[in-house]
């Protein structure tokens, strides 16, 4: 990939583990930017929501005033990949938001017709990875960190199911009876055209395929 085809993407740099997206969006062939303030997404080709606190991010988003210039630009079709509080940023629904001072539930950005559970597995002692089949990415499993991970737990009909954790590794939790378990597992990977959304961790091991396929998505715009 030549300099001039090489595409910016934003990645939200408030709060979380936005450098390690920003290593994973480099190797993936995309000239990556942090983005701190509305000037920051000018001229961006795609952005990176990374992990973190959902909340904080919430917050810090409007603080910095780039709450409503992300929620226009995902309406406008701006290729997003939230990863774990990434993932809650872009879902329509939170069953379980926390509330503010005022009582106010945490916003999101939206945009993913999905209802997500935030700190799903409990919490960071209950981390684990796992292999997971990954449509689109097969033969080889994803190997996925989840680390106070959120799951999905309805995805709208133009919510593509990408990826499951397994009905075994489920019950190995300490709140799997929340969980409400399915045979086929609970879902941890989803797409609806443009955007991009998984529970677990791909920045954090040497997984690259989930931003690779960001990437495409970005080249396809």
């Amino acid at each position: 990939m030549t300099v001039s085809q090489t595409p910016r993407v934003g990645v939200l740099a408030v709060q979380g583990d936005f450098r390690e997206h920003i290593a994973s969006a480099r190797a993936a062939g995309a000239d990556p930017r942090p983005v701190r303030r509305p000037q920051d997404l000018e001229g961006i080709s795609g952005l990176i929501l990374p992990g973190g606190e959902s909340t904080t991010i919430a917050k810090l988003a409007r603080v910095f005033g780039l709450l409503e210039p992300i929620r226009e630009l995902i309406a406008d079709g701006l290729p997003v990949y939230g990863s774990c509080a990434g993932l809650i940023m872009l879902a329509d629904r939170i069953e379980d938001p926390a509330l503010d001072a005022r009582g106010r539930p945490q916003e999101s950005f939206g945009g993913l017709d999905m209802t997500v559970k935030r700190n799903a597995f409990g919490r960071q002692r209950e981390s684990f990875e796992a292999d997971l089949a990954f449509r689109g990415l097969e033969p080889d499993p994803v190997h996925a960190v989840f680390i106070r991970a959120p799951l999905v737990l309805e995805a709208g009909p133009g919510v593509e199911v990408l990826a499951r954790v397994p009905a075994p590794q489920l019950e190995r939790h300490a709140d799997a009876e929340a969980l409400d378990l399915a045979s086929d597992g609970r879902i941890v990977a989803v797409r609806s055209e443009n955007l991009l959304a998984t529970s677990f961790h791909p920045e954090v091991t040497d997984e690259r395929r989930i931003h690779e396929l960001f990437m495409t998505i970005v080249a396809r715009r």
